[in-house]
């Protein structure tokens, strides 16, 4: 650590938590295996001779529920993953042997917030809204934040007012807000080391198109590389007015998964 950053530590930080706590029945997407947690043993089932005695748990889960990463190794297009590496080459022993979540590096790097219902002077994002490359420059120019190559780059939709209200977030029927195709060339144009966003699926989901089609996952992790952090809390974030913070995430190494939980910071100097 530099001296610099020593002092920044010593003097105080404000850390915000935009990751969102796990819980049985959260909203998430239908397409993976929900979260489950249950004591596999309560206190008095085993007591010591000293009388202490220990609770464990066991939890269940897909690796793309709650606050998760993408690795690249989610999505292909036309049998192929990320740098044309054909999908039967990638996997080994029912696990991705190339691209898995094992292979990202934990990122300790700047981030900025592009907070567009704030740049719009709305509450929310419609649902079923397109963020497009205007949306976008828009924040840019408002906020003050130019994206810089190795930044996190998140996209507030203002979609994450409604987790408390599952089918409305889920948004089967009506719809939700991000980024589509275009949006995810303006972000990739950037190299980010990585973009998040505050939906389950990052990006503009139609009304009552589901997730048939996810073109910005195929712009992002198949033909740029980069990862994607979905479900994201953003909202304490952007009412702070910080749009640039220091961002710390890491995915738990599971070895050639798919994705992992993370629970994403984004850190300031304190007042």
């Amino acid at each position: 650590m530099t001296t610099a950053l020593i002092d920044t530590v010593r003097r105080g930080t404000e850390i915000f938590d935009l990751g969102r706590p796990f819980v049985p029945g959260m909203p998430q997407s239908p397409n993976h295996p929900a979260y489950t947690h249950a004591l596999q043993r309560r206190h008095g089932d085993m007591v010591r001779p000293d009388g202490g005695s220990a609770a464990n748990d066991f939890i269940s889960m897909g690796t793309h529920v709650g606050t998760h990463m993408d690795a690249l190794a989610h999505v292909s297009h036309c049998g192929e993953l990320y740098g044309g590496v054909p999908v039967e080459d990638a996997v080994s022993g029912g696990r991705f042997s190339q691209l898995g979540i094992d292979t990202v590096r934990p990122l300790v790097t700047p981030g900025i917030l592009l907070d567009i219902p704030s740049a719009r002077g709305v509450e929310q994002c419609d649902p079923g809204y397109e963020i497009t490359p205007d949306d976008l420059d828009r924040a840019v120019a408002v906020q003050g934040v130019e994206p810089r190559e190795g930044d996190v780059i998140l996209v507030r939709s203002g979609w994450d007012r409604n987790w408390d209200d599952r089918e409305r977030y889920i948004g089967r029927d009506s719809g939700v807000p991000g980024v589509g195709e275009a949006g995810a060339e303006w972000l990739a144009a950037r190299r980010p080391s990585a973009v998040g966003a505050d939906t389950i699926a990052f990006e503009q989901i139609a009304p009552g198109k589901g997730h048939a089609v996810l073109p910005a996952h195929r712009v992002l992790l198949v033909e740029h590389g980069i990862n994607i952090i979905e479900t994201m809390n953003l909202q304490r974030l952007a009412e702070s007015g910080h749009r640039s913070f220091v961002f710390v995430v890491s995915p738990l190494e599971f070895v050639g998964a798919t994705g992992s939980p993370v629970r994403p910071l984004a850190i300031v100097a304190a007042a």
